[in-house]
């Protein structure tokens, strides 16, 4: 299956060095996973790096090298750039499992099937996930809902959507009571 979806997996934070080494924020499971599924691009898909990891930083953080990365100068002018790889060199997700990126597009309904707009973004501050929802019918803007079992009690990859907790969207307005037939 080839797709043009892509998924980022980091994005450069700078030099480290003289050698042209930078640290990179890597968005993967595993520190090295940065490295793991083969190069990576830019987002404007300009420049190619086949990243090797050097070590694990503070935090999120790793050293890497690439020998596309020339000098100190090149690594800086790098800094913020974010490193993506196509979305068929992941591996399958085991079953009962998804990638965040699966979710962006999805359908967002609350707990008795009504709609609530659908997921823009999935973002990670510091600490949980959140998820971004827009296009809720009667609320102007977007909401941000954690990302957890309690505000996302279901996710259905394959059909496409996700059940919210009404009281994510609105903590006044609970859920409506299913239609009786």
């Amino acid at each position: 299956m080839t797709t043009d979806k892509r998924v980022c997996l980091g994005a450069l934070a700078g030099a480290h060095g003289v050698r042209g080494e930078a640290k990179v924020k890597v968005f993967t499971a595993e520190p090295d996973g940065i490295s793991a599924y083969g190069p990576v691009e830019t987002e404007d898909r300009k420049r190619r790096f086949t990243l090797t990891v050097i070590r694990q930083m503070k935090g999120d953080f790793v050293l890497v090298r690439a020998p596309e990365i020339k000098s100190r100068e090149d690594a800086e002018s790098l800094k913020g750039s974010r490193l993506y790889v196509d979305r068929d060199a992941l591996p399958a997700p085991e079953e009962d499992e998804f990638y965040l990126d699966d979710l962006v597009g999805l359908r967002a309904e609350d707990e008795t099937g009504a709609p609530l707009g659908s997921i823009k973004a999935v973002y990670n501050f510091g600490a949980d996930d959140m998820i971004e929802l827009t296009k809720i019918p009667g609320i102007k803007g977007v909401r941000l809902v954690p990302f957890t079992k309690a505000m996302v009690p279901e996710v259905d990859i394959a059909g496409g959507r996700v059940v919210v907790a009404r009281v994510a969207i609105d903590p006044e307005d609970p859920a409506p009571e299913p239609q009786k037939s």
